[in-house]
């Protein structure tokens, strides 16, 4: 058993690692924060500061399942009239959930959308936004 749990830190440097991976090939630039949580940079202002957005990869897969996954299918390839939100990247996804969010009409289904992304918080949408980003690996 002692053996097994000497071997959990180097099993988490290993994931670490095909997750940057995983993250780089998707062109998401990302570092981990003290927390070990994913942060955005994409947001990297002239002068070296960031606005950096924190994203829970994790959480974001269970609002997923929770919020988008009956109507986008379980891999966000899309249904019926739903459509697909694999190949979107990470700011579209935002900025189209902002919109619902807000209430604009955005197309056909914001009647359906708006209702589910009213209880999202800005944390929650990035949240989702980076999820469905990683299915396209």
């Amino acid at each position: 058993m002692n053996k097994m749990l000497s071997l959990i830190p180097a099993a988490i440097f290993c994931l670490s690692l095909l997750f940057a991976s995983a993250l780089s090939a998707a062109k998401v630039s990302t570092h981990s924060n003290s927390e070990g949580q994913a942060t955005d940079v994409a947001d990297a202002k002239a002068d070296g500061s960031t606005n950096a957005t924190l994203f829970d990869i994790k959480a974001g897969q269970k609002l997923y399942k929770k919020t988008c996954k009956n109507c986008h299918g379980p891999t966000a390839k899309g249904m019926a009239s739903f459509p697909k939100l694999v190949d979107k990247d990470a700011a579209y996804l935002i900025e189209r959930l902002k919109q619902y969010r807000a209430g604009e009409q955005v197309g056909p289904n914001t009647p359906l959308m708006a209702p589910q992304a009213v209880k999202l918080s800005d944390e929650d949408i990035s949240n989702i936004s980076y999820y469905i980003v990683s299915l396209n690996q």
